[in-house]
Order: structure tokens, then sequence, then C-alpha cells
């Protein structure tokens, strides 16, 4: 499949933040360890406003075998403008512009509470009480000894923690994840793990990494599977319907996605919509494809 055609940066005209990002003068301050791409840790100024960022330059993307190469800034961008339409601002500001290495998404960068855990592993304890023992530093996500998530979490499946012992993976029940849960569904997230999410200082929730994103085929793979099956909520059923119009043919949505992803990947995204709409329910696991990414952290 051919990459997208891309678009002017120009085309996307974006106000505020994503302004700032979009014409700002970047400077790269550093880089992010541990990333399969190069992240590059950066300042953008514009107007005498000064912003802090991520920068991932597509020349530093790494070839997947079920995604165009060069592909993933763009996705990332598209998935920016989806949550935007969604009207719930889960992804932060991201543009797609040049930089010092070429071309690549830019960022806002989110300050958090507190840092995403390196493992789950370490959050079971041979001795752990009733209910979820937390991932350090982050409060969504926990491990439970047992078979049950307790109140206020939710189920997502067991997972092995080492020596032979498995734990229940558990999510918070939260207003802000289930969100999450219907926008990685139609965007068809392949690798929803728990370091992108952000509790932002600001008190929101912020999701980050959708370079796998809008493949034409099913590859939802994620950590919020605690409401698989169950009915959407009406705000989701509200939101959705604002999508499906957003998506049509000459919609304000659809036409921000051109050259973002390929028309196939369009067509792919407004059929999830309409199943969505058309099930009234969050989907379930396939079967076909791994249901949790690995490392899920």
């Amino acid at each position: 499949m051919p990459a997208p055609e891309r678009i002017p940066s120009r085309s996307l005209a974006p106000a505020g933040e994503a302004r700032v990002l979009l014409d700002g003068e970047l400077t790269v301050r550093g880089r992010i360890r541990g990333a399969s791409n190069a992240v590059l840790y950066c300042t953008v100024a514009h107007q005498g406003q000064e912003l802090t960022c991520v920068y991932k330059p597509v020349a530093g993307e790494r070839p997947l075998w079920d995604f165009p190469d060069g592909t993933l800034a763009a996705r990332e961008v598209a998935a920016y403008e989806v949550s935007e339409a969604t009207g719930w601002g889960l992804v932060p500001p991201t543009v797609l512009r040049d930089g010092p290495y070429g071309r690549g998404m830019v960022q806002l960068w989110v300050e958090t509470e507190q840092a995403p855990a390196p493992t789950l592993a370490g959050a079971v304890e041979a001795d752990a009480a009733e209910g979820p023992t937390p991932v350090p530093g982050a409060a969504l996500l926990g491990l439970v000894e047992g078979e049950e998530a307790g109140q206020g979490w939710r189920p997502v499946g067991f997972a092995e923690v080492g020596e032979g012992r498995t734990a229940l993976l558990v999510h918070a029940d939260d207003d802000r994840l289930r969100r999450l849960a219907v926008l990685d569904a139609v965007i068809n997230n392949g690798d929803r793990k728990g370091g992108h999410l952000l509790p932002g200082r600001d008190g929101r929730l912020y999701a980050i990494d959708h370079g796998v994103t809008f493949n034409t085929e099913d590859k939802l793979r994620t950590l919020l599977w605690g409401w698989a099956g169950q009915p959407l909520t009406a705000e989701a059923v509200r939101v959705l319907t604002r999508l499906a119009d957003g998506l049509a043919g000459g919609g304000d949505l659809a036409t921000r996605l051109v050259g973002l992803i390929t028309p196939a990947e369009l067509q792919a995204l407004r059929g999830r919509v309409g199943m969505l709409l058309s099930s009234g329910r969050h989907p379930e696991p396939s079967g076909q494809w791994p249901a949790i990414p690995w490392p899920p952290v």
C-alpha cells in the first residue's frame, strides 16, 4: 500500500497551542530513551510564547511489516484530529511539520502528577491484601492476586508475573478511560499500553503514542477491555453520531484527515464508527489478533 499523500501543514489551520507547535522555532534539547522510534525532547517558541514538546521525525521511524513506511507521524496527527472531533480532548495538541531532522510529528508535552510505571510485575506483592495493588506512579492500572477486580476496578485478564505466578490485570472504572476505550476502537489502536496514559496536573487524562492506528484490518490491542461487550454510554453514542457526520463525504473531519491516512483507511474508519453505532456496544477481542499489547507498559 502506498504511503498517503502529504498535505501542507498550513492547511490544518490549528489555533492556540497547536499554532505555536506548528509555526514556532523548534529546538531539540535531548532524546527520550527507550522508545522504539526516535523521540526528541524539544522546546518551540513563537511570538513570545514557548512550549515544551516531543518531536518524532519520520526519518527516525522503524519499518513495520503491517504499516507503510514513513506514515506513523501522520497517523499520530490523525488521532489528534479525531480526538478533537469527539470533544473529549484526550490527545495532546499534535501537528505535522518540518523540523531539524526533517518532517515529523510535534506534540505538546504533558506534565503529569506521576510518571508511568516501568513494569507491572513489580506491582504484585506476595502478601497482597484484598483489592488491587496500584502500579507505581499510575493509579489507573493495577494487579490483583485473586479472581475479583474489587470495587472501582474492571478486570482485563490474567498476566504472568514471574515464578509461575499469575495476577489479574485491572484498570480503573473511570469515565475518562471509558471515553478513551471508545476512541481507541474508532482509530483502531494497535498498541494501547499503560505507559501511554498520562494523568495531567490539570486533572485531565491524556493519551499518547498513536503511530500504529487506522489500519484497514482489525488491530485493536489494548489494556482497556474492562467494558468489552457492554452497552455504550449515551454520551458515546452522541459523540459517534457526530463523528459519523464529520466523516461523511465533504465533512469537516474527513477533510482534515485527507493526506494523513489513505482513502481506504478513511473508509475503514467510517465503517468502524458505523459498526459501533449499529451494535451499540463496546467491541470485544476478535480472537484473531493478540488482545493485549506486550509489554503491557
